[in-house]
């Protein structure tokens, strides 16, 4: 199958015009962007109904690569946006668009940028975020994007499995950590399914699962976002500590840190894996003044 002359009955990517593509650019995927291309059109269908994607929705799609979880997208959504950091697929990912679906091309736009790096994007406010993120940055993509957008109500994400798993944690599981705590600072978080080796080029060499992300408000509290995620990295930079020890440092001293655990009624023999986001938000709200220290 031509990649610019698709058949009647598909316009999605599948595996043999994947590699086509990337051979037509020269494209080769590489670990350190971690470029794994979705060859299933199954696969990325699954991703957008997950996604729970309408008609109505503006989506913001971040390393759509050569285009597959993309062309799905604007099968459903009223607009898409993509941000790629790399010049070649960016350049080229209208090019698939227009031939590909050329109905739908002026419903489509690029931002050629690291996403760590946007804080705005064209067209109408993004609604939902759906992504193929790679390994390497998952979480501070997620995390970023949550935070520079809170237009966004829906997010669906295909991470690696052991970092799907950390992201949807509860307070008690041992892979509840610093990821836990700050995606349910914006979201109701759960795996969502998971996804094979076989629907990638390259395949990984891990297995992947998908994360959705429902928002909610922040919990109430009188700390700033800042002033909390300090306690979470705090907490769990030395997560075998008890909080009394692990925050000694950011209350001054171990004395200080057992009175702000006391003022915020948590018991300062706890590890930090054991707290919900919104007691971690009770302790920022009691740190010490620097006059106390």
């Amino acid at each position: 199958m031509s990649t610019t002359d698709p058949t009647p009955d598909s316009h999605l990517l599948g595996a043999s015009d994947i590699r086509e593509l990337a051979a037509a650019l020269g494209v080769k995927p590489t670990k350190q962007r971690g470029q794994n291309f979705v060859i299933d059109g199954n696969t990325v269908r699954r991703i957008v109904r997950a996604a729970g994607v309408t008609a109505e929705d503006s989506v913001v799609e971040v390393g759509p690569g050569l285009g597959s979880l993309t062309l799905a997208l604007l099968e459903v959504a009223a607009h898409v946006t993509a941000v790629e950091i790399d010049p070649l697929l960016a350049r080229h990912l209208p090019t698939t668009i227009g031939a590909r679906m050329p109905e739908r091309a002026e419903h489509f736009d690029l931002v050629l940028s690291d996403a760590m790096d946007v804080t705005e994007l064209p067209g109408p406010p993004p609604t939902a975020l759906v992504a193929n993120l790679p390994y390497n940055v998952a979480v501070p993509v997620l995390l970023h994007m949550l935070a520079a957008f809170p237009s966004i109500e829906r997010t669906l994400v295909m991470v690696q499995s052991e970092v799907a798993d950390r992201l949807a944690a509860k307070p008690g599981n041992k892979v509840y950590g610093v990821p836990s705590v700050k995606a349910n600072w914006y979201a109701e978080v759960k795996r969502s399914g998971a996804i094979g080796r076989n629907v990638f080029w390259p395949a990984p060499n891990v297995d992947s699962g998908l994360v959705s992300l429902i928002r909610r408000e922040p919990p109430k509290t009188t700390a700033t976002r800042r002033e909390v995620f300090t306690v979470v990295d705090a907490a769990f930079a030395q997560r075998r500590k008890t909080l009394r020890a692990a925050l000694a440092g950011w209350a001054g001293s171990p004395a200080a840190a057992e009175e702000a655990l006391a003022a915020a009624g948590i018991d300062h023999k706890l590890r930090g894996e054991m707290l919900t986001v919104e007691q971690f938000a009770a302790i920022a709200e009691h740190k010490p003044k620097a006059s106390e220290l």
